[in-house]
């Protein structure tokens, strides 16, 4: 593991001079406890095609919105996003909503879909809101089970009421928060709620799901925690409940085995930059509740800030002559892969930034290298099957990243919803050490271009890397598989899963002798694999009859170990047979009561 760093602004000093940042980095790595993380090397030759060199930072875009504590107008302003963008789950609009370090008083930011709020300091406190920042349900009759596609992050809250109310569904992370009050994940009347995740963050007060079915919390502090519903698992979470799995389905691992929080945009003075989460091993809290946070910075000049009409062939470009991406709001139409092939390379979405596969390609490819960092984006399936969206490391991938693994945080894929979108798998990581932070894969249940073969999508993700750990995993609805793991000594903390609700008949899922695809698989050549509080619910409504042998399956050996496992008929719509293999007893009627297996085998 690198050495402890201190000043994050330390490296990389001159925006112009290639070489005088290579120095600053190169003197950064000789003093002690200094981290050192690549820089971009010296500016290649650019590629064919491309006359001269492209140019590092600029400025963030029109939906990238920047208040501080003098600006005038803030409420009305968000409040005119969000009326854009309460409804709007499958628009067009994308917006990135950054608070200057200060105070602001009496604010609800009210967030809709494709919104993203944070303050630009370096730790939570540095900007405070007093007020709240609310994620509700009016808009669906106070359903959030499809408050999607919203993240809040690095910002303190003083809740007006003493309690801010964070009512989501998938895709919607709370990251770097510090609400000082407590924290009500769901909406106002109780009504049903899907969601969630929390990372890095400080909720003085109670945290109270409610109707929440599910949630993961990572690396943070709770005052207090109220109740739960089906699947409630907590990792390296100060004053998280104890291990009480299944009543009530507390799943409570003292530490996170590996973690390395998401890149994020901050002022140093008055200069953006990006600063860069070191690794933590056996983590637990937050990584600011002392100070400034450990890791180092890059300045903006050493991104290619890229708009929503860049090619793939520019930010290609970008990429070859050193520089990182900063993907600002808005929908990239990709005619071919982006290809990252440097180790250390950043690619950073604001305000889910979404690219779009036209023509088949994949979205994006990662080559077998140390520490990239792949966060805050969505991808969209096109029209044109792709046989993958996004792909860490190529097939055959064999080198070790456990100094300094890839990480994959609040990268989301979507097949259908927004249109009619194919793909065959959707993720696939082949690089070892991979770390996957927060993921949704969808295949889409609702909204345009949905169908059984409309938006036909086999697979969901597929690990073939070893020593992958993903914490935080949300895969719904795929056609077969959902989750399909082949690589070594994998570990996964929490996983949600519904299957395909649109599946015509039994034979439609038919997989050889077994009725249905199990939504997490391990394969039968996996010697060693662990997962914890993992959760697979059916909701056959257009063929209520179907049975599910399982939702997952596994080899029977010692090495391969599950904690807390359940599944889930909705309404009786389907039923599962077992839970995991052969054991577990199943579902039954209507009564939406899990059958749960503590430890396999």
């Amino acid at each position: 593991m690198p050495p402890e760093s201190t000043d994050p602004s330390s490296a990389d000093r001159s925006p112009l001079a290639r070489r005088s940042v290579l120095g600053a980095m190169a003197a950064a790595a000789a003093a002690p406890g200094l981290l050192a993380l690549s820089s971009p090397a010296e500016a290649a030759p650019a590629p064919s095609g491309v006359r001269a060199a492209l140019p590092g930072g600029g400025d963030l875009g029109p939906n990238v919105i920047v208040f501080d504590p003098s600006t005038s107008g803030i409420q009305a302003r968000l409040d005119q996003v969000f009326a854009q963008q309460e409804t709007a789950q499958f628009g067009t609009g994308r917006y990135a909503l950054l608070f200057k370090p200060g105070t602001y008083n009496g604010l609800n930011a009210q967030l809709g879909f494709y919104t993203s709020i944070a303050g630009l300091g370096l730790s939570p406190d540095d900007t405070t809101i007093n007020g709240d920042v609310t994620v509700d349900a009016g808009w669906f009759n106070g359903n959030a089970t499809q408050n999607f596609w919203r993240s809040a992050e690095n910002l303190a809250l003083n809740p007006v009421n003493g309690t801010n109310r964070w009512a989501v569904a998938q895709a919607a992370p709370f990251r770097r928060m510090h609400v000082k009050g407590g924290l009500n994940l769901s909406p106002n009347g109780y009504g049903w709620a899907s969601g969630g995740y929390i990372a890095d963050s400080r909720i003085d007060g109670t945290v109270g799901p409610y109707s929440q079915q599910q949630w993961y919390t990572r690396d943070s502090s709770v005052g207090g925690w109220l109740n739960a519903v089906w699947n409630m698992v907590f990792s390296g979470v100060e004053g998280a409940p104890a291990q009480t799995f299944p009543n009530p389905p507390y799943t409570t691992l003292n530490n996170t085995p590996i973690s390395r929080e998401k890149p994020f945009l901050y002022l140093s003075g008055s200069e953006y930059r990006v600063f860069l989460p070191e690794l933590r091993t056996n983590a637990r809290g937050t990584t600011w509740g002392s100070g400034t946070p450990r890791g180092t910075s890059l300045p903006l000049s050493q991104f290619y800030v890229a708009k929503p009409d860049a090619t793939a062939a520019t930010l290609n470009a970008a990429l070859a002559q050193g520089l990182h991406l900063l993907l600002t709001p808005g929908i990239y139409h990709l005619d071919q892969p982006i290809q990252v092939n440097r180790a250390n390379t950043v690619v950073l979405g604001l305000g889910y930034a979404t690219l779009i596969p036209n023509n088949g390609v994949t979205a994006l490819k990662v080559a077998d290298v140390d520490g990239v960092r792949l966060a805050g984006f969505l991808i969209d399936a096109g029209t044109v099957n792709s046989t993958t969206l996004l792909e860490v490391g190529p097939t055959g991938a064999t080198a070790s990243h456990a100094a300094n693994p890839t990480t994959v945080q609040d990268v989301f894929v979507r097949i259908g919803g927004a249109g009619a979108g194919k793909a065959t798998t959707s993720m696939v990581i082949n690089s070892r050490n991979t770390i996957v932070d927060h993921t949704w894969i969808w295949r889409a249940d609702h909204g345009t271009g949905v169908g059984w073969e409309t938006n036909r999508a086999d697979y969901g993700l597929r690990v073939n890397g070893d020593d992958v750990l993903i914490t935080g995993l949300f895969v719904e609805h795929f056609n077969k598989y959902d989750v399909q793991w082949y690589g070594q000594r994998g570990r996964t903390i929490f996983f949600q899963n519904e299957k395909a609700y649109d599946a015509p008949n039994q034979a439609a899922i038919q997989n050889g002798s077994i009725k249905g695809y199990a939504a997490y698989k391990v394969a039968d050549s996996v010697t060693t694999h662990e997962g914890w509080g993992l959760g697979s619910y059916c909701y056959y409504n257009v063929a209520p009859t179907i049975l599910q042998h399982n939702g997952f399956a596994a080899p029977n050996r010692s090495g391969v170990k599950f904690h807390n496992l359940l599944v889930v008929s909705l309404g009786g719509q389907g039923q599962y047979e077992h839970v995991i293999n052969e054991t577990g007893s199943p579902t039954s009627g209507t009564t939406t009561v899990p059958s749960t297996v503590v430890s396999y085998p």
